[in-house]
């Protein structure tokens, strides 16, 4: 379950509140979320062209493009994502800025105010209250992503999208959404509305059957890369091309092998709707603008980089998944090997109980020089020890520490002197959140 505290007191007197009446754990369907909206005025249908993104891995950064393209086109945004890292005001963005506490804290009264009796879930009193807010606030656009699943999110009571998108798939939440990768690909599909654009990656021809069948039933044109648009990476260009023409950028900043992807299914869902007017020069600026914390983020100077030797590298990653893991170990290797020579990894691990560290941490067995095992503060998570005895098999030098602090007060210690590390934090977003505010970079 999310945990939220706020440093306005306000803001964390309705948190109280939504700790109390909140059943403790995370739950779908679309009942309760329907009751809550009906009381408040059915707020959701009353939103600015909306945009809706699925996904086991890359929506939030595929909605950070879609943002970044649309303001860069002149126009606004609301956006909702989830979980914070820090502050809880991350997860609900008015036509371009975090909700203020003022208005956090009237607004999250407002909607308890309505859910009595209802049996609400943390994330469906906050769904409802972003929807709340962006019915009131003017803008040109919605961004919204979802938070577990599709199908029986409570996101989904989305009616009129102009466009839905799912990024990446994998296997996650296998509690929640099924234990195959077409179970989770069903469930995904679920935001599919009659009339509206589903635009997807390429996935397995089973993946890929299962994203149809649940489209086609409900009405939705599936839209998929490779078919009805693609792209193509050549040197330091991003080329898209579709039937309306061919849209080309400079590869992503954000790092990592995947953006491209996702920035491609940004562009794609831009580009089969017709709300928005968006310029190609808009696109560039989503290439070269976009940022996503805690998403192969590089640390600033800090107070958890002041413990590294000087010259070191400190990343941040929230990944959990092994898809996720890929990826992220894919864009390491290349940092830590980008010609002759190689720096050492340092890996710093903290993973909720319910997550898979042996899928997680295989990708990184020919990459990773030592792993660092911690606890996930305030959480249910794997032993520390349990992690570094997987390390440790797959031939990684493993160790534990109480903390980040801890941890990286060891890497500095057996780090070789005339060699700064990389040393990457991975494994848990709520993790990455206090390494954000620890080390003073809370997102904006």
């Amino acid at each position: 379950m999310d945990h939220a505290t706020s440093t306005n007191a306000a803001v964390q007197t309705q948190l109280d509140r939504l700790w109390s009446l909140s059943p403790g754990a995370d739950i779908l369907g679309l009942e309760r979320i329907t009751a809550l909206l009906d009381r408040l005025g059915n707020p959701q249908d009353r939103l600015p062209p909306t945009i809706h993104v699925a996904g086991t891995n890359g929506k939030g950064s595929t909605c950070a493009f879609l943002r970044s393209a649309i303001e860069a086109a002149g126009l606004t945004a609301h956006v909702y994502t989830s979980p914070h890292l820090v502050r809880f005001n991350e997860r609900i963005r008015l036509a371009g800025r975090l909700i203020e506490d003022e208005a956090l804290a009237a607004l999250l009264a407002d909607v308890l105010d309505h859910a009595e009796g209802i049996g609400a879930s943390f994330f469906e009193v906050t769904t409802a209250a972003a929807f709340l807010a962006f019915s009131r606030t003017p803008a040109d656009a919605c961004i919204i992503e979802v938070g577990l699943g599709g199908r029986l999110d409570a996101t989904n009571v989305l009616s009129r999208p102009i466009a839905t998108g799912i990024a990446q798939l994998g296997i996650d939440h296998q509690s929640f959404l099924g234990d195959t990768a077409e179970a989770i690909a069903g469930e995904k599909a679920g935001i599919a509305k009659a009339g509206v654009p589903l635009v997807t990656m390429r996935y397995p021809a089973s993946i890929t059957q299962r994203v149809a069948e649940v489209a086609q039933a409900a009405g939705a044109t599936v839209l998929p890369t490779g078919t009805d648009w693609r792209f193509t990476v050549e040197a330091d260009r991003l080329i898209y091309t579709d039937a309306a023409g061919q849209i080309e950028t400079p590869l992503p900043t954000l790092a990592g092998p995947h953006q491209p992807e996702n920035l491609a299914l940004a562009i794609a869902l831009l580009r089969h709707q017709s709300a928005l007017a968006i310029p190609p020069e808009a696109y560039t600026a989503a290439a070269l603008d976009t940022r996503w914390p805690a998403r192969m983020q590089r640390l600033h100077a800090g107070p958890l980089t002041a413990l590294l030797p000087p010259g070191s590298q400190l990343w941040l990653d929230g990944g959990h998944n092994p898809a996720a893991a890929a990826a992220i170990s894919a864009t390491l290797d290349a940092i830590a090997h980008p010609g002759i020579g190689r720096s050492e990894v340092h890996l710093v691990l903290g993973m909720l109980a319910n997550k898979d560290p042996l899928g997680l941490l295989a990708p990184f067995a020919r990459v990773a020089t030592t792993l660092h095992a911690v606890p996930v503060p305030q959480h249910e998570h794997h032993a520390p020890a349990m992690l570094a005895a997987i390390a440790h098999d797959l031939g990684i030098a493993a160790h534990t520490a109480p903390d980040i602090a801890a941890a990286l007060r060891d890497i500095t210690e057996i780090a070789d002197p005339a060699e700064p590390p990389i040393v990457l934090i991975l494994g848990s977003l709520y993790l990455a959140g206090e390494v954000l505010s620890a080390n003073d970079e809370a997102p904006d």
